[in-house]
Order: structure tokens, then sequence, then C-alpha cells
């Protein structure tokens, strides 16, 4: 029986920053010592990244929100609200960027309706709250109530393979099953002001965003999808100190060693071995074989690791690029946002195979094969299409 991965949608929040404006917010910060301006220079210039979204709409140049918990437009300076704080602005942001991105998986999964999920897998990593994100996409979609869901809770940028391969698991002991799966992140949440370069380089890259899709087996046609054909996960050999997600008093608080990119460089042959090593047409097989590559794009340092090692051509980078590029790193919900860009490009039969990198140091991998008719009305060099959630207006947390 053939599991597929569906009608793959995004949501991200309005609020778009320029990267070089941020850039410029952050170096401005009285807090930030000549050192952390110079290492945050550094790390914004660097990152492969022109524009990002996030939930504070208070940090867009000229935004009429007022003072809030997050940052003081009198002053121009980024506070540090306490974790408690933080978390509330989750709980009231998150769930509506869940419920967008999978409305919008659900409204184009030709076949499905909300009457036939069985299922919902959600993923996060930057907040807590319960009921949760999958209570409320359940309410949200009118799904039926005896809907089973699950949450993958707090492992990082990977965390949308765990639940792929849980949704996996239920289809193929449920043939009639439909899974949601969505994954949704506020990254930007947690930006502190520090002299650190953990702390420098997270908030150079992360972003806010949310994305979503249908797993099932059931045959729904010449419809457009990728089959799900395998998954692995591997511990590297070193790293568990290089990258870790911790909860502080003043936000969550990201470890994100300047030798994560050396580790994966190292290690990410003997990561994908096991992965590839069990399919019989890819065995031996040169890694530019496979026609598609989905990577988490971590960073730019990162993704140059992966491009080289792998003997990868800039084609088959490309779409993990564009996603950096026009939406920075999002944690869990970024591979799907790369696996959107790909079933789009991908011709049937073309193989694929996606990877992330998280705590531990983790990678998870899957190969995936593209099946059905051509997905219409996107080209190739067309942006991916997004779904601005909706909200209500900043007025700050107290």
């Amino acid at each position: 029986m053939a599991v597929t991965l569906r009608s793959i949608e995004v949501a991200v929040p309005p609020t778009a920053l320029v990267q070089h404006q941020l850039r410029d917010l952050f170096t401005a910060q009285p807090a930030l010592g000549r050192l952390g301006a110079r290492l945050a220079t550094a790390a914004f210039n660097a990152s492969g990244i022109e524009r990002r979204h996030t939930v504070l709409a208070e940090l867009a140049p000229g935004a009429d929100t007022g003072a809030t918990a997050f940052f003081d437009p009198a002053t121009g300076r980024l506070l540090d609200p306490s974790t408690g704080t933080r978390n509330a602005l989750y709980a009231r942001e998150a769930g509506e960027l869940f419920v967008a991105a999978a409305e919008a998986a659900l409204g184009g999964c030709q076949g499905i309706g909300a009457g036939d999920v069985t299922h919902v897998v959600t993923a996060s990593c930057t907040g807590f709250y319960s009921p949760g994100p999958d209570y409320r996409i359940v309410r949200s979609l009118g799904l039926q109530p005896s809907v089973q869901r699950s949450h993958v809770g707090f492992m990082g940028c990977y965390a949308a393979f765990p639940a792929l391969r849980q949704a996996n698991a239920i289809c193929r002991a449920d043939p009639d099953a439909v899974v949601l799966v969505a994954a949704a992140e506020l990254c930007t949440l947690h930006v502190r002001v520090r002299d650190d370069q953990d702390t420098v380089v997270g908030a150079s890259l992360f972003a806010d965003g949310a994305a979503a899709a249908i797993v099932t087996g059931r045959d729904l046609g010449d419809a457009p999808a990728l089959q799900l054909d395998d998954f692995a996960s591997v511990l590297t050999p070193v790293g568990e100190e290089a990258m870790a997600w911790n909860i502080g008093d003043n936000g969550f608080e990201m470890v994100l060693g300047s030798y994560v990119p050396h580790i994966i460089d190292e290690h990410v042959e003997s990561a994908l071995a096991p992965l590839l090593s069990r399919d019989a047409a890819l065995r031996g097989s040169a890694h530019r074989d496979v026609e598609h590559w989905a990577v988490h794009p971590g960073g730019r340092s990162i993704l140059d690791k992966v491009e080289t090692t792998l003997g990868l051509s800039a084609e088959q980078m490309r779409p993990s690029r564009e996603v950096l590029r026009d939406f920075g790193n999002m944690s869990s919900a970024t591979v799907l946002f790369v696996l959107r860009d790909v079933l789009a490009r991908a011709a049937a039969g073309e193989r694929v195979c996606a990877m992330a990198f998280g705590p531990g140091l983790t990678v998870e991998s899957g190969l995936f094969t593209r099946v059905g008719s051509p997905l219409t009305g996107r080209g190739d060099d067309a942006e991916p299409v997004t779904v601005a959630a909706p909200r209500r207006e900043l007025t700050g947390v107290r």
C-alpha cells in the first residue's frame, strides 16, 4: 500500500521584516557590546536571508502599535520579557497559524473533506498550552470530535519527521486513515539581546511560520503527491552540547555552536547511509543521483556543507536556499516549506531525499517518490503561496 503526502500548504504572520533593517535594529541595542555588535553584523550579513516573518508587529519600521512587553518604539530598545509573557503570546498567536495552514492543506486536498480526517499530529517547540493546537485545529476546522490527536513537542528543527513517521505508521496500520500533520513555530518570541555567539546567531536566523499537509493511504486518483518510502533517524557521535534548546527565565535559550556545520560536514554521509542503503534503486549510487533534495535550511553555512560534502548541484539545493532567503529558519515547519516547493518542481517518478538537523545532534531523513499528475498553477520560479493568519491587533502583553 502506498502512503502519500498531499496538499502541503503554508502560513506566515502578516508582518515581514527585511533582514538589513532588523540587523540595524539589533546592532543598535545598548545592551550589546562592541564585540556583540561585530558578531551580529557578520551573522546577519552572512545569513542568506532577505526577509522573514514575525508575530511581533511592533518590530516593523513605522509600526503604530505603541510600547509592548517586547519592544519600546520610543527608545528603539528590544525588551526582555519573562518566559511566561513570551509563552502567553505564543498561546494567543500560534493557534491561528496552525489553523490557517491546516485549513489550507485540507481545502487543497482533492477528495478529502473535514469529515474524512481521522488523526491530527502537530509539532512545535517554541511554546506550550493546553488544550493545545491539535485541539484548536479539530474545533476550528469542524473535524469529527472522535479524531485522535498527538503532539510532537520540543524536538526542535527536525520535528516534522517524527510527525510524518507517525502519520505513515497510522496509515499503514489503517489504510482508510487520513492524518492532518501541522507544524508551527514562533521563534521570534525568544529573541534576546546578549553578547554571546549562540544568541546573536539565533537572532539572525529564526522566524515564524507554519505548514500543514494531508497524509493518507487512500486512493485519490492521479492527484499530485509525494509517496512516503522510508525514514531514518541517526544520532551523530558528537554534538550533544553543540545544539540544544533550553527553557530559561527570560525565554527559551538556543545553543547553536559554531562547530555545528563541521559536525554535519563530518557525519552527514554516514547519517544518510542507513536510509539510502535500504533502497535497492539507490544503493551504491552517488547522492546527486537522487533528483531532488529538501534540506532543512538551518543556516547558509549548513547548506554549504551539505552541498559540498554530498556533491549536490546548485539546482538541487535551490529550494532550500530560496526558503531560507524568503522565510528564514522557522524550526520544525521549515522543511515542509521546502517539500512544498519540491512537490511543485518534481516530475512523476523522480525521487526526493529530505533531511533536518536538531538537538542531539540528531539527523532525521526521509525518502519520497513524486507520484501523480503535474501540479498546475505554479511555475518553477513562482514564490510559494503563503496564507497570512488572521489575528487581532497586537496591544502588548503585561
